[in-house]
C-alpha cells in the first residue's frame, strides 16, 4: 500500500502526527530490493542448468569480470560479506599483527574488527569537518614506525579525496584500503568509486545498493594482493563464498546500477534544497565538486545541537516514526574505545559529533515517486521545527 501524495494536501501546515495530525507516510512502502524481472530470469536460467546447486559455475566468472570492467580492476575476490572483503584486503596487503592501521573515528563497526581480527591496532583519525569520511590532513600526524595502512570508507552521501589521499599514502609508504561499500556508482574525480585504493572493497548486503542479501567482494589491480587472498582462504575449498544465487542476482543490478545512482542523486539534490535553512539541520557538502558523483545508500543529515540537546535527534526519531518516515541514526563510532584497543589521534571531535548527532535518510525513500521525496522533504522541514522545540522544552 502507498500513500497518494500526487496531489497538494489542502491543509498547509497540517499538524505532524507526533502532534495528533495525520501520518502522512502511513503505509507508505519503501521497498528495497526491487522486484527486477531480469532477477528471476537469472534464477530460473541457474534452476534450468542446476548451477544453483553447484560449487562454482559460469556466472561466477560472469560477475567477476563485470565487477572488474565497471571498477576498472584487474582482478575480483567474492567473498561472504562486506566486513570479511575488509579483513580479506588488509590480509592480502600483507598487514601483520603488532602493524598500525589507520582509520575514521567514525566508521561501521566492522571495519574496526576486521583490524583488529589481524591483530593489528587500530589508529583512529578525526573526520573532516563537514564530512563523514576522515581528514586526510590527520594522516601525517597518525604514523608511527608500525603504521602499514589506512582504510577510507565513502559514508553518507561524502566522498573521501581518493587522489590526495593516494599519493601522501605513497609519500608516507601507506597502504590504502578503499571501502566503496556503501557507493557503488559513485565517481570521484572522473574514476569509479572503488577504484583507487590498493585494495577496494565492496558489501553485497540485504540493504546496500547492490544486494545479494549477503555478499562482498575485494578488487585489487595487484596480483600479490589476490594470492596472499587465495591462500588464506583457501581451506580445502573457499571459506568465505559467494554462492552462485547471490552472484545471479547482482549482474542484472549492475545494468540497472546507473540509473538508479542518478534516481537517487536527483532525490538527495530535493531534499538538500527543501532542507536548506532547515533548523539545526546540516548536510553534507553540495553541489558535488565537478568530476564527482555521489551515491547515496543512506542520506547524512547531522544535527550539531544534538552534543548539547540530546533529545533532538530523539525527537526527530520519534517523529519521523510516526509520520512513517525511513530515518535511522547513525553509528556509534569509536571515538570512546579505551587506549587498550586503539590509539588516538586527538580528541576527535568531528568524530564524536557524527556519533552523537547523525541521522539517515534509508535509499528506500530516495528511489520513491518524486513528489513523494517532495512531500517528504516538507514533513522533514516540519520535524525539524517542532524536534527544535520539543527538546527545548
Amino acid at each position: 500500500m502507498t500513500h497518494d501524495v500526487s496531489e497538494p494536501d489542502p491543509r498547509t501546515g497540517e499538524p505532524l502526527a507526533v502532534e495528533g495530525g495525520r501520518a502522512q507516510f502511513a503505509g507508505q512502502e519503501w521497498p528495497w530490493p526491487p522486484a527486477d524481472a531480469q532477477i528471476g530470469l537469472q534464477l530460473q536460467r541457474l534452476w534450468q542448468r542446476g548451477d544453483w546447486g553447484r560449487y562454482t559455475a559460469p556466472v561466477l566468472e560472469q560477475l567477476r569480470e563485470e565487477l572488474c570492467r565497471r571498477f576498472e580492476r584487474k582482478h575480483a575476490w567474492l567473498c561472504s560479506s562486506g566486513t570479511v572483503a575488509v579483513e580479506l584486503a588488509l590480509r592480502g596487503l600483507g598487514i601483520k599483527p603488532g602493524e598500525e592501521v589507520l582509520l575514521a573515528g567514525y566508521d561501521f563497526p566492522g571495519n574496526f574488527r576486521a583490524v583488529e581480527a589481524l591483530g593489528a591496532r587500530p589508529v583512529l583519525l578525526d573526520l573532516a569537518p563537514g564530512t563523514w569520511h576522515l581528514d586526510v590532513e590527520a594522516i601525517p600526524r597518525a604514523c608511527s614506525p608500525q603504521t602499514r595502512a589506512v582504510v577510507v570508507s565513502h559514508l553518507h552521501g561524502t566522498l573521501a579525496p581518493m587522489a590526495q589521499i593516494v599519493e601522501l599514502a605513497s609519500r608516507l609508504g601507506l597502504q590504502v584500503v578503499e571501502d566503496a561499500c556503501q557507493c557503488p556508482g559513485a565517481t570521484i574525480d572522473g574514476k569509479a568509486a572503488g577504484s583507487w585504493g590498493d585494495a577496494s572493497v565492496l558489501s553485497f548486503g540485504g540493504s546496500k545498493l547492490l544486494t545479494a542479501g549477503r555478499g562482498g567482494a575485494v578488487l585489487t589491480d595487484r596480483p600479490e594482493v589476490l594470492q596472499r587472498i587465495k591462500v588464506f582462504a583457501g581451506r580445502g575449498n573457499d571459506a568465505f563464498p559467494l554462492s552462485t544465487l547471490q552472484a545471479a542476482v547482482l549482474l542484472p543490478q549492475l545494468e540497472q546500477m546507473a540509473a538508479r545512482h542518478q534516481q537517487r542523486l536527483q532525490a538527495a539534490e530535493r531534499l538538500h534544497r527543501l532542507l536548506q535553512g532547515a533548523p539545526g539541520v546540516r548536510l553534507g557538502p553540495w553541489p558535488p565538486r565537478p568530476g564527482s558523483s555521489p551515491a547515496f545508500y543512506k542520506l547524512g543529515l547531522l544535527l550539531p545541537e544534538a552534543v548539547e540537546q540530546p533529545r533532538l535527534r530523539a525527537c526527530w526519531l520519534q517523529a519521523a516514526q510516526a509520520e512513517g518516515l525511513p530515518l535511522g541514526e547513525g553509528f556509534r563510532g569509536f571515538a570512546t574505545r579505551g587506549a587498550r584497543r586503539c590509539r588516538r589521534v586527538g580528541s576527535l571531535p568531528q568524530a564524536r559529533l557524527a556519533a552523537a548527532a547523525t541521522l539517515l535518510v534509508d535509499q528506500g525513500l530516495l528511489l520513491a515517486p518524486a513528489q513523494v521525496v517532495e512531500a517528504a522533504g516538507r514533513r522533514l522541514v516540519q520535524i525539524a521545527h517542532w524536534a527544535a522545540r520539543a527538546a527545548a522544552g
